[in-house]
């Protein structure tokens, strides 16, 4: 039994051996037939130059002239001059009523071809390290506000004399109130005396970057080069007018400051961001005080736009971490940077255009003429 079961195996083995597996016949013949094709294509394209040659060749004999075909050419867009663009900004409503138009007629011209800026700013993230920051900007971190305390203008004696100042003025100005006024009068002065030094250290304890703004102020108020605040405030907001542009956001509210400088307020289309709106609102949040880095060497209006942007921060879809939103506002500030020194010829034209109050639509139109 077992040497008949040896040669019928070796007989299928043998018959087995001539036949190409099934997978390898179907790859073979798939590829004939793919070389067939080709084959097949450029035959056809050499029958097709062929006959263009003769007909060429006929037209010719019969004397009539070749004319040239046609070769495929780019389209290319013309920009709208300033004056029709403006106009057709005009139409625009720049508030938190008319942000779907609004977003509508600045994509249709982005599209056309008319805006080049709009949408333009790269929002790809990364992580983002203050040497980092440092280097690629040429800023030292204290000129951003990301330094240590031995760097700021503001000093802890500065804050100790302050401190001292307030508790002593409002002191005597208490008792000079009980001592010279009626009763009723000087006891409600002594009492909101008593109440100043409360606040102050209230403020001082929650929020001292403002304590330090105020004594930062009156430090320098005669420094012949320190700039004036509307010409800092309009540089401030000019760029976050610009760069919140570039990034896409929708105008939605559009006023004029104490200091006579416009006030531009974006915002992303929903109570809840998405990773793009984090991005693009990170930022235009951070470009303002880049913007006065840059021209000023110092910051003095960076409080309330770090605040709004820990705010969006917490507003995210996903949760940023501490480490994360470290890393956005780093990237914030370093991808404003670019952008504002990319285009710093048409943000310096934005600035007097802020200054003397201009409408948006014209705004719009210097930034993409």
């Amino acid at each position: 039994m077992n040497f008949r079961a040896l040669l019928l195996f070796l007989a299928l083995e043998r018959s087995f051996a001539f036949l190409a597996p099934t997978s390898q016949v179907a790859a073979r013949s798939k590829v004939g037939l793919n070389l067939a094709a080709e084959d097949e294509v450029a035959a056809l394209r050499a029958a097709a130059a062929k006959a263009r040659e003769d007909a060429d060749r006929l037209s010719l004999e019969l004397g009539k002239k070749i004319e040239a075909r046609p070769k495929a050419t780019e389209t290319k867009v013309k920009k709208l001059p300033k004056e029709e663009l403006q106009a057709r900004l005009q139409e625009v409503s720049f508030d938190a009523n008319g942000v779907q138009a609004q977003a509508a007629t600045l994509e249709g011209l982005r599209q056309e071809g008319s805006v080049s800026l709009y949408k333009s700013a790269n929002l790809r993230t990364y992580p983002v390290s203050l040497q980092m920051l440092e280097s690629r900007t040429q800023i030292s971190l204290e000129s951003f506000g990301f330094g240590d305390a031995s760097g700021e203008k503001v000093s802890l004696d500065d804050f100790k004399y302050s401190t001292l100042y307030v508790v002593g003025g409002a002191s005597v100005g208490g008792v000079l109130a009980l001592a010279f006024l009626p009763p009723n009068i000087g006891a409600t002065i002594c009492y909101l005396c008593a109440i100043i030094p409360i606040l102050y250290l209230a403020i001082g304890s929650t929020a001292p970057a403002a304590i330090a703004q105020v004594i930062d102020s009156v430090k320098n108020r005669d420094d012949p080069d320190r700039a004036s605040d509307s010409d800092r405030v309009a540089r401030h907001e000019a760029a976050h007018f610009m760069c919140g542009y570039m990034c896409g956001l929708p105008i939605v509210n559009y006023n004029i400051l104490q200091e006579g400088v416009p006030c531009v307020e974006f915002a992303a289309s929903s109570q809840r961001f998405s990773n793009e709106e984090v991005a693009s609102l990170s930022v235009t949040a951070m470009s303002g005080l880049v913007a006065e880095a840059m021209e000023y060497g110092d910051v003095r209006g960076a409080e309330n736009d770090l605040l709004e942007l820990e705010q969006i921060f917490r507003k995210a879809d996903d949760f940023i971490g501490a480490q994360q939103q470290q890393d956005l506002t780093r990237w914030g500030a370093l991808q404003a940077f670019s952008m504002l020194k990319e285009n710093k010829g048409k943000l310096d034209q934005v600035v007097d255009a802020f200054k003397s109050q201009k409408d948006l639509a014209e705004c719009v139109a210097l930034l993409e003429c």
